[in-house]
């Protein structure tokens, strides 16, 4: 099934129009900020002046027509293959490639606010507790947006919901003029909103797209390098152009990559599996995640992903005010750190690896292990230990966080079934945001006391330990590393006792499998 490309947007005038409003909106900002040149980029004395009191109406006004524009109209399907035709292969490639670049720009927003924190509390005279708050409130908001994106992928489509997440991205992108600490607050945790709705969402659908005997090696590499490729994206931005325009200008050195997604919206396919369960009379709860048989693999999922945002936006984000404050020999800390995830790139590569081939509760653990390893290097290590050692305690950590990551999401997509994938995405991705949600201000006061950073690495690898055990003995098996590699069975096949069997409707029609024909 082929779609023209006005079809793919039910209402396509109303959409690119409140594009362009809410480009209207953020570029007024944008020239707000390089007025502010001759104030060393400082914004702080500045008061939000009626034009850009506007400028914010635009861009609300914008993203809410725009949003609404991409949902499709009661009872009518969206449009499964997008453009013209193409051989499904060619159609599959395009789609990886896409989908990667839009989880690259989605990993980069939250990384983002490990490398302003310095020059923000700089700005406004911030306590380290004080500085803690915005990745705290930016956190929560992917919580909420995960939380939210996810139920609403199972609800209106996979494809409307990227759409609206990219909306949200263009309109956040200027945190970088907000004048007041309070207003850079509210609109981080838009941005968070924005970034936890895309993740899960992204994952679901490569799921149904790919076909089972590869989808795992790729969806862990693609999600392994798109993590780590975020953070190298963050800190190399930073490295360059703080020292040349101030903190604010990260938020808007990414508006080119939204604007590159948004453009690249006709080749964002809605999956063959979902786009045949429309129009679906059910009604899934999600308290269904927490019933027997879901209940242990949600718990299992939750102290997995728990961990690693405990690790990586709780600890890992004191990392470059912490290098900056020791001095690290000599060597910069977007430095360090950028070496650091550039060689932990061929993890990523190992994990999908050994995902594939070899186990996915065991690579799992691997990198649980090496996380905790890590972290207890690190402890013993601490921040005046020798340069060498301490810049490979720091990639064995970038190591093991990678590979955490890079396997969580396509394990969680991958053990549950369609009708309750984006809805258990979310809520993997909301628990490990929620891990950094509240970890940032517990660390800042952790950091305060002497030999802080040694207590704080223990505090969050013993999570991490728990994790791995969980994973150990009662994780779950995904089908497709199940089977052997060309063997192309659906993830669904006991569906039935799965989902409907917990007192909910059953199906009416057959359920299509992960290539969109019906069985």
């Amino acid at each position: 099934m082929h779609a023209r490309a006005d079809a793919l947007i039910p209402r396509p005038v109303l959409f690119w129009t409140g594009v362009v409003l809410t480009c209207a909106g953020v570029i007024e900002h944008l020239w707000m900020f390089a007025d502010s040149a001759s104030m060393d980029f400082d914004m702080s004395t500045m008061r939000m002046s009626p034009v850009m009191w506007a400028a914010m109406i635009a861009i609300v006004v914008g993203v809410v027509i725009s949003a609404c524009a991409v949902v499709q109209p009661g009872g009518s399907r969206p449009a499964v293959v997008s453009g013209p035709p193409q051989t499904p292969g060619a159609s599959r490639h395009r789609l990886i490639a896409i989908l990667t670049f839009a989880l690259l720009v989605d990993q980069m927003k939250p990384a983002t606010l490990a490398f302003i924190s310095p020059g923000m509390r700089a700005e406004y005279h911030l306590s380290t507790t004080e500085v803690s708050s915005l990745p705290t409130v930016a956190l929560t908001g992917t919580v909420v947006g995960s939380l939210v994106g996810g139920r609403t992928a199972d609800r209106i489509g996979r494809r409307a919901t990227i759409l609206i997440a990219s909306l949200l991205f263009l309109g956040t992108t200027v945190c970088g003029a907000m004048p007041s600490f309070r207003g850079n607050l509210i609109m981080c945790a838009l941005m968070g909103m924005a970034a936890g709705g895309m993740l899960p969402v992204v994952y679901a659908l490569m799921t149904e797209s790919l076909p089972p005997g590869r989808r795992a090696g790729i969806m862990v590499l693609q999600a392994g390098l798109t993590t780590t490729g975020g953070y190298m994206a963050a800190s190399g931005l930073a490295a360059i152009l703080i020292p040349l325009a101030g903190w604010r200008v990260l938020w808007f050195a990414q508006l080119p990559l939204v604007l590159i997604l948004i453009a690249l919206n006709r080749w964002i396919t809605e999956s063959a599996a979902f786009t045949e369960r429309q129009p679906r009379p059910e009604r899934i709860p999600a308290s269904v995640l927490f019933k027997r048989p879901q209940t242990v693999k949600t718990l299992v999922v939750s102290a997995y992903a728990f961990a690693w945002g405990l690790v990586y936006w709780g600890f890992i984000t004191f990392l470059p005010s912490q290098f900056a404050a020791s001095g690290v020999h000599g060597m910069s800390a977007t430095t360090l750190l950028f070496i650091s995830s550039l060689l932990a790139i061929p993890t990523c590569a190992v994990a999908a690896w050994l995902y594939m081939r070899w186990s996915a509760r065991g690579t799992m653990v691997v990198y649980a292990a090496l996380t905790f390893a890590a972290l207890l290097a690190l402890a013993a290590v601490g921040m005046d230990g020798s340069r060498p050692v301490l810049l490979a305690t720091v990639m064995l950590l970038f190591a093991g966080t990678a590979g955490v990551i890079a396997l969580l999401g396509p394990y969680t997509a991958e053990i549950y079934p369609l009708p309750i994938r984006g809805t258990a995405g979310g809520w993997a991705a909301a628990v490990g945001k929620s891990g950094g949600a509240f970890g940032p201000p517990l660390i800042a006061v952790i950091l305060s006391v002497p030999g802080g950073m040694r207590i704080a690495a223990v505090f969050v690898a013993l999570p991490m330990a728990a994790a791995g055990i969980a994973v150990a003995v009662r994780g779950s098996t995904p089908q497709s590393v199940a089977q052997p590699p060309g063997d192309a069975v659906p993830l669904d096949t006991e569906l039935d006792d799965l989902v409907y069997g917990e007192g909910l409707p059953a199906r009416a029609t057959p359920l299509p499998d992960e290539g969109g024909m019906a069985r």
